[in-house]
């Protein structure tokens, strides 16, 4: 104790209101962990139910000595709503919010006792607060992503048709998600690009990204923004975006993506799956990094370079659920659309029969720069 006098009421609030968090966060954790199937998230909610342990140790030792179960009159007050919870989502919302109030309790009261403890308990409230909007944002995630499974990136140069033509082609074939990535274009070009491709997957019920550029993505209405590890942080690209807006970020090892997720995406990329003599990656993260990648998190997971219709079964053998993000291997076709919808066949079958030969392979990457640049 640093201060003050340990008037045994306050023990007696500290340890009732300590409880309530240390329960709390068990919620939080095993809905992470059985619900969400979140390595990462559940792990946090690991982490901070340690801090707990360590702010009990800042407070008097006595605190279980004050409490009195059958003198609490508040123990039997209940209101209709603590017995009734809409889904598991719920469940963990609600023991969020009671963390969170607990927490505040804490704090205040402990600024009688332990001025020390006091500071780190509003550091732990503010953390629960991330942990809750990490929480909601994973299930939002999934709710709009989830039944996404091809990703088209368009960039001009590499398409063998007109951008726009392009664009509806593969939309039309049943692509879900569309990006726009272009490095060169001005400004002014790029945002009038994007609202007129954000208008054409608004009105198809599709998922437009913007590569980059959050203020882009803003202006143009897109569903959200693709950043890369060295690009803006997750945290200030959502803080461009909106609340609304979807995050995407690339990762190409363990490392990086533990890093990504600690800052809150909705969806994390993976790669590059495959060798590309022509993207200077160093050595490709590969299948494994894609399987590590699902047993790390159960966000909506991208798998992104050198697939194509002849490996592909292969990224959906390594993660059944994983979206796959191709450029070249579509856009440059002559038909686009007829591109995606060999894509979705082999999605439809879950990666079952990779029939392709060796000889395709090795046409496709002895192909022209062109039809390898992007992805």
């Amino acid at each position: 104790m640093t201060g003050g006098h340990a008037d045994p009421l306050i023990l007696r609030i500290l340890d009732a209101n300590l409880n309530r968090v240390r329960e709390g966060l068990r919620v939080l954790e095993e809905h992470a962990r059985f619900v969400l199937e979140d390595a990462a998230l559940s792990r946090a909610c690991k982490e901070a139910r340690h801090e707990v342990r360590e702010l009990t140790a800042m407070l008097p030792s006595d605190l279980v000595r004050t409490r009195d179960i059958v003198g609490d009159v508040g123990a039997g007050i209940n209101t209709p709503t603590e017995a009734a919870r809409a889904d598991a989502s719920d469940v963990a919302t609600a023991a969020a919010k009671r963390t969170q109030e607990a927490l505040r309790v804490i704090e205040e009261y402990a600024k009688v006792v332990s001025a020390g403890a006091a500071s780190r308990v509003e550091r732990l409230r503010y953390l629960v607060y991330e942990l809750e909007l990490r929480v909601h944002r994973h299930a939002v995630a999934r709710e709009r992503l989830g039944e996404a499974r091809v990703y088209v990136i368009l960039t001009e140069a590499l398409c063998r048709k007109g951008w726009l033509e392009t664009a509806e082609a593969v939309l039309s074939a049943g692509a879900e998600m569309l990006q726009l990535r272009e490095k060169t274009l001005p400004d002014r070009e790029l945002l009038d690009r994007a609202k007129r491709l954000a208008d054409l997957c608004r009105g198809r019920g599709r998922t437009f990204i913007v590569n980059d550029r959050p203020d882009i993505a803003r202006l143009a209405r897109a569903d959200g923004a693709h950043v890369g590890r060295s690009d803006l942080p997750a945290p200030q690209v959502r803080r461009i975006l909106g609340p609304r807006g979807l995050v995407g970020v690339s990762t190409h090892n363990t490392r990086e993506l533990e890093a990504s997720l600690s800052e809150g995406p909705d969806y994390v990329a993976v790669g590059p799956m495959f060798p590309s003599s022509t993207k200077p990656l160093g050595a490709p993260a590969g299948l494994e990094a894609l399987r590590e990648a699902r047993n790390v998190t159960s966000l909506p997971r991208v798998a992104i370079g050198g697939i194509r219709p002849d490996n592909a079964a292969r990224v959906c053998e390594a993660d059944p659920e994983a979206i796959l993000c191709v450029c070249s291997a579509v856009i440059s076709e002559p038909s686009p659309g007829s591109a995606v919808e060999t894509l979705l066949r082999v999605v439809q079958r879950g990666g079952a029969d990779e029939k392709r030969t060796g000889a395709t392979n090795a046409a496709r990457e002895g192909g022209s720069v062109r039809s390898r640049n992007c992805d």
